[in-house]
């Protein structure tokens, strides 16, 4: 089940950051880089951040959670991240599809990856994002950028 999370409850905050957390020491793994703005999140940072927040439950339990900001007919992805018990379960295609869903006028989704994270970059083409650019951020870390324009 997916519902909106009110990320200014502070216990609500600290469940998104039990799945940031260990979602991300994943990817910072896959790009060999550790120093990734989300492994320093804490509870007043997400809280602070202006993004809506949506989680997926299974059995209770956050297990997955999207993040996004829309501005007028277009929705920026900042976060989509799945536990790593959750792992291979259609939990991401799931929130990637609500959000893709629930935006009445949107006509462009854009969202960016750290550009040695394979499996979501293999996720965002599979879902027919197109590659729109590659920002150097550091010497060892590269961000790739992506766009996909809905038709409704």
């Amino acid at each position: 089940m997916i519902t909106k999370i009110d990320i200014t409850n502070s216990k609500l905050a600290e469940e998104v950051l039990s799945v940031q957390i260990p979602s991300y020491k994943v990817e910072a793994k896959l790009i060999n880089f550790y120093d990734i703005p989300p492994l320093r999140d804490s509870v007043s940072t997400l809280q602070q951040c202006g993004e809506t927040f949506y989680g997926y439950y299974v059995d209770g339990e956050l297990s997955g959670v999207i993040s996004i900001k829309v501005e007028e007919s277009l929705i920026d992805i900042h976060r989509l991240m799945v536990h790593p018990l959750h792992f291979r379960q259609g939990i991401a295609q799931k929130l990637l599809d609500f959000v893709e869903s629930v935006g009445e006028g949107i006509e462009t989704l854009i969202v960016s990856t750290g550009s040695r994270n394979a499996p979501a970059i293999y996720f965002y083409e599979k879902n027919g994002f197109l590659k729109t650019g590659e920002t150097k951020v550091m010497e060892d870390l590269s961000i790739t950028s992506f766009e996909k324009k809905i038709t409704q």
